[in-house]
């Protein structure tokens, strides 16, 4: 049972990464905005995420992005986004990538 939510898991990280905020050129997961995914043995998915900023005007488009992307995948039960804002978001949260992508380094 293990390997198979394993698989899953590693599922949900591809699909967050074609998930993008409509401002910037690179995915929320190597943005850094993703802290945490949990799938349990029914399938059921709780992601915790952040925002760039807490009055980002594409915040309700970003979450039902990312919930319609794991729905997806088939044997995922329900999804659920959870946004939140502590710790907040810097830029040192991001991928090696992302800060090449954004001139960052």
């Amino acid at each position: 049972m293990e390997t198979n939510l394993l698989g899953v898991e590693d599922e949900i990280v591809k699909r967050l990464k074609t998930v993008y905020d409509p401002e910037i050129p690179v995915n929320i997961y190597d943005l850094g905005l993703i802290y945490g995914v949990d799938v349990d043995e029914a399938k059921n998915v709780t992601v915790t995420m952040t925002l760039t900023a807490p009055a980002c005007p594409a915040a309700d488009f970003i979450a039902e992005d990312v919930k319609m992307s794991i729905e997806s995948i088939t044997g995922v039960q329900n999804v659920e986004v959870k946004i939140v804002f502590e710790p907040e978001w810097h830029k040192d949260m991001m991928s090696e990538e992302a800060k090449l992508e954004l001139g960052f380094l």
